[in-house]
């Protein structure tokens, strides 16, 4: 069987234009070992986002407890257990880092409301969040937000 096998193979490139076929499929196979595709090059927003990403430095607070159980921007409950924050130009559901720069301590949070509206805060985070990063009773700390989703 093994014979009669090789003998249809020969007998299948014995034709003209089988063999130059098989000689183009070679060369082809060859070329793309020598010179093989490039990756795919980075466009200049992709770049961007990646090298430089959106910080902002500030004034952080956070919420009182007047504001447990009600409504934010986006329709959800506030509640001071969960990793949330407010802010006034960062798309609702966007996540963001957000550090203490006295100690380097990081949270990420994601933004369901909008707001600080006191002049010279950037951001209002949920109690726990600014528990996780500062002292509570510090009530306000100098903060950098960087984007991250």
């Amino acid at each position: 069987m093994q014979q009669g096998a090789l003998q249809f193979i020969f007998k299948v490139f014995e034709t003209p234009v089988m063999q130059k076929t098989l000689l183009l499929m070679l060369i082809m196979a060859l070329a793309a070992l020598l010179w093989p595709s490039k990756p795919k090059e980075e466009t200049a927003e992709e770049k961007v986002k990646i090298t430089n990403p959106v910080i902002e430095y500030g004034y952080a607070s956070y919420y009182a407890n007047f504001f447990e159980g009600r409504a934010t921007s986006s329709g959800e409950l506030y509640f001071h257990h969960l990793p949330t924050a407010a802010h006034l130009t960062l798309p609702l559901g966007t996540k963001v880092k957000v550090t203490c720069l006295n100690n380097n301590q990081s949270v990420i949070v994601t933004i369901n409301d909008r707001g600080p509206y006191v002049k010279g805060r950037i951001i209002d985070l949920s109690k726990s969040a600014f528990a996780a990063i500062s002292d509570l009773r510090r009530g306000v700390i100098f903060v950098s937000v960087e984007e991250i989703e």
